[in-house]
């Protein structure tokens, strides 16, 4: 079978974010596919990015064809990144006969975070008479609407939701992250059985053949580790919808005890955190400098405890399938998760605590509870979360089930 991929933020294992793409089409490589990503040369997640001279230029990685459209940079949600996401989209338009006719593919998967690539899908997928399918990560426009505070007459948000409802007009197939979207998506014209769910996934390997921790951050996670009985540690991103302040707090509350709490990773909230630390004088709570996704699972492994939190919003009545979750429960350490959503992999997997958002004396409880445990019952969770995602998010079997609903 012949795949083209449209993902705008598509990356690989050695330049970061976005992953699925590139882990989905190294399995489909490997059973013998044809496989074609199309993405733009730059992308705010990425750490590299492609040396791309002329406006399209080819590439293979890992016997993955990567299909580079050249685009503009940008910082943040600026106005110059909806001039990269337009550009990206006129450009594959462009090229789109061009395209159908060397590929020939057999599906056409626009799986761009937003909805707009469906225009240059759609046209490759007729030219070619191929089957088109979208693929859901988060649901724009309600997104931006709802987290973003934009107003649905917004002429970005007008322009999203009418690429949006062409999506479930157009697509042969609709493949959702997100478990609980099915609703949504008939609301807006997709017929109920065009909708399928293929949940995020994780590079069990990844944890096996990891690159040592950067000398600084070792030595700083090592001192930690020489003086407190209980580590308790977040990686990843420190943004708004992270809320952690509240872990700053239940630091504070905990800070005559025998924890740390340890933020690892980068993000704009990290100054505005480290000053609330500061003004308080909160002794346990500590930064340490964001490390290569290949040395994470070493840096997880000096932890006791795992914490990840998301603010309250209405928006994750939909579900939440955050890539970060599947790397602590594959670390085999109990993970607290300060998160509502409308499903919850914690407790499903029967690998850590779910507990209100927003509430550091949650946070608190959780942790005085985690460490009352027996040693045996924490050792169980952290079996229980390995063994979760080995049986049901392993990339593996991911892009197997992918492959069967596109057939």
């Amino acid at each position: 079978m012949k795949i083209l991929l449209i993902n705008h933020y598509a990356g690989s294992s050695k330049m970061g974010m976005e992953y699925r793409p590139y882990f989905l089409a190294k399995e489909w490589v490997k059973s013998g596919h044809d496989v074609t990503i199309i993405s733009s040369s730059f992308s705010h997640v990425r750490s590299i990015q492609p040396d791309i001279k002329t406006n399209y230029e080819t590439q293979y990685i890992d016997g993955i064809k990567y299909i580079w459209i050249k685009t503009k940079a940008y910082q943040g949600n600026s106005i110059k990144r909806f001039f990269n996401i337009i550009e990206f989209v006129i450009k594959i338009l462009i090229k789109s006969s061009y395209i159908a006719k060397t590929i020939k593919p057999d599906i056409v998967i626009a799986s761009s975070t937003y909805p707009l690539d469906i225009y240059p899908a759609h046209k490759i997928a007729r030219k070619s008479k191929s089957k088109l399918a979208y693929e859901i990560h988060d649901l724009w426009p309600l997104s931006p609407i709802e987290i973003g505070g934009y107003s649905k007459w917004h002429p970005f948000i007008i322009l999203i939701q009418t690429a949006e409802n062409y999506c479930y007009k157009k697509s042969d197939l609709v493949i959702s992250i997100l478990p609980n979207t099915i609703e949504h998506c008939i609301a807006h014209g997709l017929y109920p059985n065009k909708w399928h769910h293929v949940p995020n996934g994780i590079n069990l390997s990844e944890s096996e053949n990891q690159n040592e921790i950067p000398t600084e951050q070792k030595n700083n996670l090592e001192e930690i580790r020489k003086n407190y009985k209980y580590l308790i540690g977040y990686t990843g991103s420190i943004g708004p919808a992270n809320a952690m302040e509240y872990f700053i707090h239940a630091a504070n509350i905990l800070k005559n005890e025998n924890i740390a709490f340890v933020i690892v990773g980068k993000g704009i909230e990290k100054e505005s955190l480290e000053k609330i630390k500061n003004e308080k004088n909160i002794p346990n709570i500590y930064f340490i400098d964001n490390v290569p996704k290949s040395s994470i699972f070493k840096v997880l492994n000096i932890f006791d405890f795992l914490f990840l939190s998301i603010k309250k919003k209405n928006l994750y009545r939909f579900g939440i399938n955050p890539n970060k979750l599947f790397d602590y429960m594959n670390s085999g350490k109990p993970i607290i998760q300060a998160i509502e959503a409308s499903n919850d992999i914690v407790s499903e997997a029967k690998c850590g605590f779910t507990i209100e958002s927003e509430n550091q004396q949650a946070i608190v409880d959780s942790i005085k509870k985690l460490i009352s445990l027996p040693e045996y019952e924490i050792i169980e969770m952290g079996k229980n979360g390995k063994a979760y995602v080995a049986q049901n998010h392993d990339y593996k079997f991911i892009a197997q089930k992918f492959l069967e609903i596109i057939k």
